[in-house]
């Protein structure tokens, strides 16, 4: 069995100084994000976003490539709970040019690891639009099982858009780590 390629993304915090690059890749990947998403496109919605890490129940991560240091994407978790719950809602964006090349999964290995090493939750729940097959694919690759359908669940972009409910565990992460 050969080893596993070193990730060539790495995940952190965003801070006030990505400002400029954070707003110009959401510029250039308005085309990818809609209808799907609609990312802070101002100062102001960056500002806010950076603002909304530092709450306790929300987690903001760039996926940022290891060579070039460019944002390459977004995780958010948000609605983080601890207590008996332990469990979150996991959101994601990429940006122009990255998307297509696997480095937003390699970013989600890395998220899941946060998830349910550092913060240490039990799960972890990914709603996508039924026409997104993309983001259908990125979360089923990385072992999250579908789990429902829920008609006009969130209201994206003025409207309200029907998703499919995904959701991972943390014994389920820890099988297919040993598979």
């Amino acid at each position: 069995m050969s080893p596993k390629p070193a990730p060539r993304v790495f995940l952190r915090q965003p801070l006030g100084a990505d400002e400029a690059d954070f707003l110009a890749a959401v510029k250039r990947s308005r085309k990818l994000h809609r209808p799907w998403t609609h990312p802070p496109a101002d100062n102001e919605g960056f500002r806010g976003w950076l603002r909304r890490c530092g709450d306790d129940d929300f987690e903001g991560r760039l996926v940022v490539d290891r060579e070039t240091h460019a944002p390459v994407g977004v995780y958010n978790l948000s609605q983080v709970f601890q207590g008996n719950f332990k469990s979150a809602y996991m959101g994601c964006y990429a940006f122009e040019p990255h998307q297509g090349r696997g480095l937003m999964g390699e970013g989600l290995e890395l998220m899941l690891r946060e998830v349910f090493g550092e913060l240490r939750l039990h799960r972890v729940e990914a709603n996508v639009q039924p026409e997104n097959a993309r983001s259908l694919a990125l979360v089923e690759r990385a072992g999250f099982r579908r789990e429902g359908y829920s008609p006009r669940y969130l209201k994206i972009g003025g409207r309200w858009r029907d998703h499919v409910r995904h959701a991972l565990t943390v014994e389920d992460w820890r099988d297919r780590r040993r598979e």
